[in-house]
């Protein structure tokens, strides 16, 4: 059955498993943030997609949004002077956006089913493990690339080694400049070993691109804040 979720539209692409900061200041999200922290909205969790291209001003439609997105839980609040917030958020899970509500609550309300992954590999299968972790040492050696042409020593920290297949694409992913449809793409990407795959072509290309272009971007930190604003 369809689950009902309060949507948070955003020009960027939030992956399971990592962090958004979020500056809230529109009234109506303002009021999102007040639902979450006094539990209105249980579970403290609302989810984040992507808008397409369009020059409407309000959002009445799924036409208007990604069909996928993520669901993300309040981890962290900074209630401001103006009233304004400052949050933290965590993606947790993939879900497809099935409708809109634009009329019930003061934000947006959807209508979503969770969109779960596929098995990675099956245990037990050398052959099939030893090659999940040559693949695995692959994706990996493309972010130490991309990081190594984009930040400073000590702005980037590799996922731990114990990290599940299933997340690492994502993990790889989250400190790296990809445009939105890029992190889209691996969003999208249900299968663990395709989307560690698609992870490592991306990171490779855009480490290409930083090396011969020498340019640098801003640190991750700040690539969050400025992807992050509403």
């Amino acid at each position: 059955m369809p689950e009902t979720l309060p949507l948070f539209p955003l020009q960027t692409v939030l992956l399971p498993g990592t962090t958004l900061p979020l500056h809230v200041f529109e009234p109506r999200y303002r009021q999102l943030t007040v639902d979450l922290i006094t539990e209105t909205l249980p579970g403290k969790r609302f989810g984040v997609v992507a808008l397409k291209p369009s020059h409407d001003v309000e959002i009445t439609s799924c036409e208007q949004l990604r069909a996928i997105g993520c669901a993300a839980v309040l981890r962290q609040v900074t209630r401001l002077p103006d009233g304004r917030f400052d949050i933290v958020t965590l993606g947790e899970r993939r879900f497809r956006l099935l409708a809109v509500d634009s009329t019930s609550a003061p934000y947006l309300m959807g209508a979503v089913e969770w969109v779960p992954d596929a098995p990675a590999v099956v245990p037990g299968q050398r052959e099939a493990e030893d090659a999940v972790a040559s693949l695995a040492n692959t994706a990996r050696a493309a972010y130490r690339r991309y990081c190594q042409a984009a930040w400073q020593q000590g702005d980037w920290d590799e996922p731990a080694e114990d990290v599940e297949i299933a997340q690492l694409a994502h993990l790889l992913a989250t400190d790296c400049l990809l445009p939105l449809e890029d992190r889209q793409r691996l969003l999208e990407e249900t299968r663990p070993l395709h989307r560690l795959r698609l992870a490592g072509r991306l990171l490779n290309r855009e480490a290409g691109i930083l090396t011969a272009l020498r340019a640098v971007p801003a640190p991750p930190a700040e690539l969050r804040r400025h992807a992050s604003r509403n």
